[in-house]
């Protein structure tokens, strides 16, 4: 390959470097002989099959003579294969039919996901946004959707694999090419040679063992090692069989709760305290208004608004309830951001009605079934989950009639529900039967004194027992 180069050369002598397209003329110095001359801004011309070197550096030697001229000079200098090196690019393809599917962005607390499931297969068609693969994080569960409509070529990552935001996990061609679904045949295809290789080799063995199976030795062996076992096996326990367990992974959902809950008990001072709660007036105010309130609002009337409403009512007469213990400090909230434990198949996730104080008990029931649905789903957001300064659990809708429920970190209490039972009660000096519920509230007791928290538990059964209360702020 030749090079052709055509310039002014400034002075007499033999090698002179090019360094790509942006050099810089040199004066000679000490630790460089004055034949070195650097050149700027040269046309290079190269032999055909480079369509664009990006970059390069080689070294030029003068082929013949320069002339003495200083004005003039042309010269035909030979180029060496190993002095040029040229810049590499990577293409999906060549007209660009390839397009990668990335993990997305899963919020700034999230630094990484379990690659839970995919929701497609290799060569299915898929088409814009629409969802390929979830991604399980501590908090929530993110799906990676398709970029482009096309096919998908194949997945780069596999299930249960640890990823982060701009992983690739899957390559999707838009027209559909380079497409093939033989890829499962071929890799069953291989298994057969083993099984013929071993018939192969027991059917050589047993040739080999024919003659020491004939041996007399051989007998007397066997006779031997077989009183020993019944006796190993009486004395031990005989143990369930390795094929009746299964051994599931933790998702990063359950790992995430055990460890808040075990922080919070190994960092908070829990105390519990009870009390009990007549259901009778707000089951009646339910009855009374529950069809003109879902024909007016759209949602059901349900209990659980009647309790943040309780519960926002108390925590603004025990402003220490709704603070958090922060070092030397503690913080006090003039705001009431109420967390409501949900549970999931997937695990518990604490969705939050934010300014709940400012609330009427149709923009809570609204916000509670917004937040339920998307629990159920799988759809909520980090922000949707974030925060929270007290938090309701109601463990009456599984059954539960008592229970000593834990703070949820932050936060320096939890109020529990449980289940409306039937039970006789002394009303005016009778005996008559209501509907209870006990209710139990957990608190951390180095912020919380037992007064306060006694305090905040009454006046939620005040307030639910009679809502005129909320009216009347009385």
């Amino acid at each position: 390959m030749l090079g052709i180069i055509r310039r002014k050369v400034a002075s007499r002598g033999f090698p002179a470097t090019v360094l790509g397209q942006s050099v810089q003329r040199t004066r000679p110095s000490a630790s460089l002989p004055r034949s070195f001359v650097t050149l700027q801004n040269e046309p290079l011309l190269i032999g055909k099959g480079f369509e664009r070197v990006q970059k390069f550096s080689y070294h030029i030697f003068l082929g013949g003579r320069v002339h003495s001229k200083p004005r003039r000079e042309v010269a035909d200098l030979p180029q060496t294969e190993s002095s040029i090196r040229t810049g590499r690019r990577l293409f999906s393809s060549d007209n660009g039919d390839l397009v990668d599917a990335v993990v997305p962005f899963m919020g700034e607390s999230i630094t990484d996901g379990t690659l839970a499931t995919f929701l497609k297969k290799p060569g299915d068609r898929v088409e814009v946004d629409e969802p390929i693969a979830q991604i399980e994080t501590d908090k929530v569960t993110i799906d990676v959707a398709s970029p482009e409509a096309g096919t998908i070529q194949k997945f780069v990552a596999k299930e249960g694999d640890t990823v982060e935001p701009g992983t690739k996990i899957a390559i999707i061609s838009k027209s559909g090419e380079g497409v093939t679904h033989v890829a499962p045949s071929e890799k069953a295809a291989p298994p057969p040679p083993p099984p013929a290789e071993k018939e192969s080799v027991d059917k050589q063995t047993p040739k080999a063992e024919i003659p020491k199976a004939e041996t007399t030795p051989v007998k007397k062996k066997d006779k031997a090692p077989s009183p020993p076992p019944p006796k190993a096996m009486a004395s031990e326990p005989q143990l369930p069989p390795k094929d009746r367990e299964r051994r599931v992974p933790m998702t990063r959902l359950r790992k995430r709760v055990a460890t808040r809950l075990k922080d919070s008990q190994n960092t908070f001072a829990l105390l519990t305290t009870f009390n009990e709660v007549d259901m009778t007036n707000l089951m009646k105010l339910r009855s009374d208004y529950k069809d003109a309130f879902v024909e007016k609002h759209g949602v059901k009337l349900g209990f659980m608004s009647g309790f943040v409403k309780a519960a926002v009512s108390g925590l603004q007469n025990q402003p220490i309830i709704n603070a958090v213990i922060d070092g030397d400090d503690i913080i006090y909230r003039d705001y009431i951001d109420i967390s409501i434990a949900v549970g999931t198949p997937k695990g518990l996730v604490v969705p939050v009605i934010r300014n709940a104080g400012e609330m009427n008990f149709a923009d809570i029931e609204k916000e509670i079934n917004t937040l339920a649905k998307k629990a159920n789903t799988g759809s909520l957001s980090v922000d949707e989950m974030a925060g929270g300064t007290f938090t309701i659990s109601n463990g009456g809708v599984y059954g539960s009639l008592l229970s000593t429920p834990i703070i949820n970190p932050p936060q320096s209490a939890i109020l529990g529900m449980h289940s409306i039972v039937s039970r006789p009660m002394v009303v005016g000096g009778d005996i008559v039967p209501r509907p209870m519920m006990y209710i139990a509230l957990t608190y951390d007791h180095r912020l919380i004194d037992g007064r306060e928290a006694v305090f905040f538990l009454r006046r939620i059964k005040d307030v639910v027992e009679d809502p005129r209360r909320l009216l009347l702020d009385v």
